[in-house]
């Protein structure tokens, strides 16, 4: 345990660089390939600044790829860093969650950067979660039917290996092997992710942004 008896938990925000072409796609157009990743930038900053205001948690970036290390110390030199490792997003999730509980950390979390509206107190919800002896993992379930956040206190590796990314039924299946697995699992609130242009207008109407996300709006 850590000081105050309060468990050592990390807390991981999995991002890749902006790049014209490879952020962001699916919002092209109405935007350009530039501004797409323009606006990925922003929504990263301020999920960022999101993670620095929860309490209690060592905050990560897990970056991709490996050359843009010195790309995310500029950007967030009071986080850690570690690079992602592995082709496919599960893959990258489990080597980032095993190589950070390996650490020393009793609790870990990861949480993608594309929900920049996500409210702080959900993820600070997580790691209470995790506190409770009857809860193994946490997710938090997105709209699309993937999830913004998983979190466990000991490793699940089937949970990201063996469930197929990016599809409609991404929590539900993972939920099927946690069953499987016998481990105990809880629900965070539902929330979104920013994939497509439905989703930006979503964002465009929300009155309370993060400022990076703000400034790109008022361009």
């Amino acid at each position: 345990m850590a000081i105050s008896g309060i468990p050592r938990r990390a807390l991981i925000v999995m991002a890749k660089r902006p790049s014209p072409g490879q952020t962001k796609t699916r919002l092209c157009p109405p935007l350009s390939p530039a501004e797409a990743a323009v606006l990925y930038e922003c929504f990263l900053q301020d999920v960022l600044n999101t993670v620095r205001t929860v309490p209690d948690v060592t905050p990560f970036i897990a970056f991709a790829p490996a050359e843009a290390v010195d790309y995310f110390r500029q950007l967030a030199p009071d986080f850690e860093h570690i690079s992602q490792c592995g082709e496919t997003l599960g893959q990258r999730l489990g080597c980032v969650l095993r190589q950070v509980q390996a650490m020393g950390f009793h609790q870990v979390a990861a949480i993608n950067s594309d929900s920049p509206t996500l409210p702080a107190a959900y993820l600070a919800q997580a790691f209470a979660e995790l506190d409770k002896p009857v809860v193994d993992v946490v997710f938090g379930p997105c709209e699309d039917g993937g999830y913004y956040l998983i979190g466990w206190k000991r490793p699940y590796p089937r949970l990201v290996l063996q469930v197929t990314m990016s599809t409609p039924h991404v929590l539900h299946d993972t939920l099927a092997i946690a069953a499987a697995e016998k481990a105990r699992v809880a629900l965070l609130p539902q929330w979104y992710d920013v994939d497509d242009v439905a989703d930006w207008e979503r964002v465009q109407a929300t009155a309370d942004l993060g400022r990076h996300t703000q400034a790109f709006l008022k361009q």
